[in-house]
């Protein structure tokens, strides 16, 4: 049964061709049975001929053939060739017309069907009509009562017409809806790809700058101080470690491309590890004040992670372009609507194209990236030259996020 519904679904106009060869020979048997009171036999079978073209073809050329339907209709009339079994065709026309066919051609059927009846009865007033008369009452009510399928036919076809405009709205709208998602899924990949970046850049940069420094001392005291030198290699193997398997873990989310929290593969360090991280830049050289100000409290992860990830790049900043001499202060400021970030530094600075845009020259990519960090959060970010010299970078991060 599937079967041969898929096959009249895939070849309509052959399902149609066959009823048009059943409609003529019903409408041709019935003529020449009866082909004194069809009028000139010949003209009738012609008309049932051109009435099973239509319903043959009715689907291909829905326009055309209610326009040979009414020309068929309009022939019997002049020929004198009386209502017979091919003329429903005609209500198969107007159907097709109204539910598949052009506004005018639903149009022009809808009038043909108004007027088709009744310009029978007038041509054929005693046309077993079992009146016994042809008075002007009997023509108008068995008119009036054979244009009702008529119409019928026409608010049949127009109503498969709104029915497929409604259903054809609603794929075209889940189509858009689709397409929308799978865009928004783009967006959303290329955020987090964004945000891995990030993260790369700041792990990456923060934990090599540590091994750099502790190898530089390692190499320096190699001889004269062995214990020293030994842990500063232990320090480096550390670092190395703890930045081989952060890497990991952020580049196996660019392997996979799979939509994942973030908590899975990326690590999330929070304000409390900002000591920690204080204290590895301490042990890697360079001389930090930290202090706390303000009652600590937990605070949303978003803001977490990114004051976290401020403080690492800053002081890496600092290792990087501060000199051999600088050091660094980190102030957390506990506000009742936010946190306040304050690290400053006593070194040379940074050139100006460092920090202004990220420059021209493609570098300063880790500011950039603090600003991007502290839009999402809805903060602000001020990073600039100190007044007498070094660098300073100065965030407040409100703890409701920017809508």
């Amino acid at each position: 049964m599937q079967r041969l519904y898929d096959f009249i679904r895939r070849h309509p106009t052959a399902v149609d061709a066959l009823w048009a060869v059943f409609l003529l020979g019903i409408s041709g048997m019935s003529i020449v049975s009866t082909g004194v009171s069809h009028g000139s036999t010949p003209w009738a079978l012609l008309t049932s001929l051109g009435l099973s073209v239509v319903v043959a073809l009715r689907r291909r050329a829905p326009e055309k053939m209610v326009v040979l339907a009414a020309l068929m209709g309009l022939a019997q009339l002049a020929l004198n060739v009386s209502p017979n079994v091919s003329d429903f065709a005609l209500l198969v026309a107007i159907y097709t017309a109204a539910a598949i066919g052009e506004r005018w051609a639903s149009r022009f059927a809808l009038a043909g069907s108004l007027v088709a009846a009744a310009l029978a009865m007038l041509r054929w007033p005693d046309y077993d009509n079992g009146s016994g008369g042809t008075s002007l009452g009997a023509v108008i009510f068995f008119a009036a009562v054979m244009t009702v399928p008529f119409v019928l036919a026409w608010v049949l076809g127009d109503s498969m017409r709104t029915r497929r405009a409604y259903f054809a709205q609603l794929e075209e709208r889940a189509a858009r809806l689709e397409k929308e998602r799978e865009a928004q899924a783009k967006v959303a990949v290329a955020a987090e790809r964004a945000r891995i970046a990030r993260e790369l850049h700041d792990v990456v940069a923060h934990n090599v700058s540590v091994m750099v420094v502790q190898a530089d001392g390692a190499a320096y005291v190699m001889d004269a101080a062995p214990d020293q030198a030994r842990i500063a290699l232990e320090t480096i193997s550390m670092t190395g470690r703890q930045a081989l398997a952060e890497m990991r873990r952020l580049l196996g989310v660019l392997r996979t491309g799979e939509h994942r929290e973030a908590g899975e593969y990326v690590p999330q360090p929070d304000v409390e590890q900002i000591e920690e991280l204080v204290e590895q830049v301490r042990t890697a050289g360079l001389t930090v004040d930290f202090k706390i100000e303000g009652t600590p409290r937990p605070l949303p992860s978003g803001v977490e992670l990114t004051a976290y990830r401020i403080v690492q790049e800053a002081l890496t900043n600092t290792r990087k372009h501060g000199g051999p001499e600088a050091g660094a202060s980190v102030r957390l400021v506990y506000f009742d609507d936010g946190l306040g970030l304050l690290v400053e530094d006593d070194g040379r600075g940074a050139a100006h194209e460092m920090y202004e845009d990220g420059g021209a020259d493609g570098q300063g990519h880790g500011l950039i990236g603090m600003r991007e960090r502290v839009g999402m959060v809805g903060g602000t970010l001020d990073a600039g030259p100190r007044p007498g010299g070094g660098f300073r970078i100065s965030a407040l991060l409100p703890l409701k996020p920017a809508h």
